[in-house]
């Protein structure tokens, strides 16, 4: 899989391989991104789709607004020592990447395969498809009052946007960024409403949901951990900023600042808003309602109401833009380790963005929204997003043992990783009791890629054939992408 046809003031060739060319040119993706960036990337991830919808699955699996309420504030605080145990792991591994640096670097390549694996096949493409189906959805609730949108005209607005933001991130890391910080800004506007909102409605003498809130709380185990996934879904994403540690500036600073200030703001803004929903919803309202929000602003926005689905879409679409960002970098990083064809790691000179990754990506995404199992794929894998999530904090702790003396500008204390750990093994494995084919189909997806890794990366002597189809696939690629660059395509 040579690089030395490809013109070199088109394409970085993936480090390791042909270093010396790297340090002659100098290409790599640019430190673009301050503090006010990253914050907005951690934010405008987790608040996606999930505050606007999931308030009802919390409540539905809690059985009372006091425990909901908890579950709301512990999944925060469970997100927090997440995020610290990472700030550690991205300072001391200041590679982009996220989990897969960090598995990478405490347990070697066939564990990070995995994760790759799976996050490739199916985490990330199907989670953008998902963004994107919930955009379009939303986007046209307003148009279609009495009755569902369309499924193809779904698809189609899908379609469409994910497209406008790949060539958004394709074109520019800067524009990525600020369209982030836009789309950032509008949701937490949006949750501001609610917030005040409800306030107000509290001001007023309405207090009467809040009377005997812990009344018919669930004493079930499983269904208050089922409880914590519903609210923890709500802040998934924490940990995204790590995938882009190598374009943030300063990251021994504005990685662990970012995290200390997103994660504390998230949560007030998210137990704020449940209150406002608590206050003016009654549980049985919340319970019937597939969009917490939207119920919401029907009851106390009037002719206004049609501004909540728009603000849910919105939402989403911050999110759809944050997930592509981060996603790409994963494939580039990925493909610069030699665990993904080569020509993902390509580098556009003129724009500074990982493109080959990102048109990847995007064709990946754009290919299940062809499938009406989008949904299911993605419950199938739920369970080996956490187990790599343990996995990362796992290495954290082995890292301690194995390299004391590896540098760490932020060393959290050993009891927080601990900590983390155990919460993460639980809400691993609890799920193999309370959905056991679910979970037993992900774990089985998963370790798929164990003989793909000993076929494809581990076995070094391979058939000439099979090394002249891979390396004329990957020429051919690489070739198709230089040239559309040189006609002006992307220009």
């Amino acid at each position: 899989m040579s690089l030395n046809n490809i013109p070199e003031k088109q394409l970085m060739n993936p480090e390791g391989q042909k270093k010396e060319r790297d340090y002659v040119n100098g290409v790599k993706l640019g430190k673009e991104l301050g503090l006010l960036n990253g914050i907005a990337l951690i934010v405008g991830i987790i608040v996606g789709s999930g505050i606007f919808v999931s308030p009802r699955g919390v409540l539905q699996e809690a059985g009372s607004i006091g425990m909901a309420l908890i579950v709301w504030i512990s999944c925060g605080v469970i997100s927090m020592l997440g995020a610290l145990c990472y700030a550690e792991l991205g300072t001391a591994i200041p590679k982009s990447g996220g989990d897969y640096a960090y598995i990478y670097e405490a347990f070697g390549p066939l564990p990070a395969f995995l994760f790759l694996w799976v996050a490739v096949l199916i985490i990330m493409p199907v989670g953008s498809a998902i963004a994107a189906l919930t955009f379009a959805n939303y986007i046209l609730e307003p148009f279609f009052p009495d009755c569902a949108p369309p499924p193809n005209g779904v698809r189609l607005i899908a379609a469409v946007v994910i497209c406008l933001l790949l060539f958004v991130n394709c074109y520019s890391v800067k524009l990525a960024a600020s369209v982030q910080d836009v789309f950032t800004f509008a949701k937490i506007i949006a949750l501001i409403i609610i917030i005040v909102a409800g306030l107000v409605h509290i001001g007023m003498g309405n207090t009467h949901n809040f009377q005997n809130t812990f009344e018919g709380t669930t004493t079930e185990p499983g269904y208050i951990a089922l409880a914590f996934y519903s609210g923890i879904f709500s802040y998934s994403g924490w940990n995204y900023l790590n995938f882009v540690t190598e374009e943030l500036k300063d990251p021994y600073r504005n990685l662990p600042r970012a995290i200390y200030i997103s994660l504390p703001l998230v949560t007030v803004v998210y137990v704020m808003t449940n209150v406002a929903y608590f206050a003016v919803l009654s549980p049985h309202e919340i319970l019937s309602s597939n969009a917490v929000a939207v119920t919401f602003g029907e009851r106390m926005l009037g002719v206004m109401a049609w501004v909540m689905p728009v603000s849910v879409a919105l939402s989403t679409f911050g999110g759809l833009n944050g997930g592509i960002f981060a996603s790409s970098r994963l494939f580039y990083v990925g493909a610069r380790e030699g665990q993904l064809p080569a020509f993902l790691a390509m580098i556009n000179t003129s724009y500074f963005t990982p493109m080959s990754s990102l048109l990847f990506l995007g064709a990946l995404t754009l290919a299940y929204l062809s499938t009406v199992q989008v949904y299911t794929l993605i419950n199938y894998v739920t369970f080996s997003e956490a187990f790599f999530v343990m996995f990362s904090v796992a290495g954290l702790l082995w890292l301690r043992q194995k390299r004391p003396n590896l540098k760490r500008p932020i060393k959290v204390n050993l009891i927080l990783p601990v900590l983390f750990f155990v919460i993460c093994a639980f809400l691993t494995f609890l799920p193999f009791y309370v959905n056991p084919w679910e979970t037993g189909i992900g774990a089985i997806i998963m370790l798929s890629g164990i003989p793909v890794y000993f076929f494809t990366i581990y076995w070094k002597n391979k058939p000439n054939c099979y090394k002249r189809l891979i390396g004329g696939i990957t020429t051919f690629i690489q070739k198709l992408l230089v040239s559309e660059l040189e006609n002006g395509k992307f220009e």
